[in-house]
């Protein structure tokens, strides 16, 4: 491995990550996650109607919103009061995709679960955190319709997880901080199931463009890491 991390990590090394469970006293389901310097408290509130196009049709919908607050970063920025900036737009269409995919909306019935992901500090890696920590309060809100009996079944058919990879100085690392998202030469967002069947990939060269073999590498790495983060949740869900 010939680049050093700032931090001092392995190349195969995932940040500090905690989930902390149950946060907000309202939500059906709520996580505050963790992972290093970003911190992004999830929660899934259920309501009893569905989008206009889906009405009558006897199926449910999962749905995300993603902002993160104006000194979540070293310099504030502005609140996305009247419309969300396309980045923002962008990273919560990710986030619901990502939710939805792993959801019967059938058993669901006619009901909408909101994931709010709401960035309180950031330090690179927050669409993967709020992916992460967004399965979590999901899971908590499907548990509480379950025991309300709401629903006869959890709707939820897989567990969901994100991480970022890259290619710094050539070599392929897991979990990028900010300091080496915006150092790298490549930067790839991995969304997985916990059966390992993927989502999402958002792969970008930033500067040199990549081959095959070092997608290889950096899908391995996410491997690597992603077992990790289904570890996390599960623990944080038996709590």
């Amino acid at each position: 491995m010939s680049y050093e991390r700032l931090d001092s990590r392995a190349y195969d090394q995932l940040r500090n990550t905690k989930i902390t469970p149950n946060i907000s006293p309202y939500a059906e389901g709520s996580a505050l996650i963790e992972v290093g310097g970003t911190k992004v408290i999830c929660t899934a509130s259920v309501e009893e109607r569905v989008p206009f196009f889906l009405r009558n049709k006897g199926t449910g919908w999962v749905t995300a919103e993603y902002a993160m607050l104006p000194r979540a970063t070293n310099t504030r920025t502005q609140r996305e009061t009247l419309r969300p900036a396309g980045r923002t737009q962008e990273i919560q269409r990710l986030i619901g995709r990502s939710l939805r995919c792993v959801v019967d909306t059938k058993l669901l019935g006619e009901r909408q679960i909101f994931l709010d992901c709401d960035v309180i500090q950031a330090d690179g890696g927050t669409r993967c955190a709020s992916i992460t920590g967004a399965y979590v309060a999901l899971a908590l809100a499907c548990r509480k319709l379950v025991k309300q009996g709401t629903v006869k079944i959890s709707p939820i058919l897989s567990e969901v997880a994100a991480v970022s990879v890259g290619i710094i100085e050539g070599t392929p690392i897991l979990d990028l901080a900010y300091a080496e998202d915006s150092n790298a030469d490549v930067d790839m967002n991995v969304v997985c199931t916990g059966a390992g069947k993927f989502i999402e990939l958002q792969g970008t060269a930033e500067r040199e463009p990549f081959n095959r073999d070092q997608m290889n590498e950096m899908l391995a790495l996410a491997e690597i890491g992603m077992a990790k983060l289904f570890e996390i949740q599960r623990n944080a869900l038996n709590f």
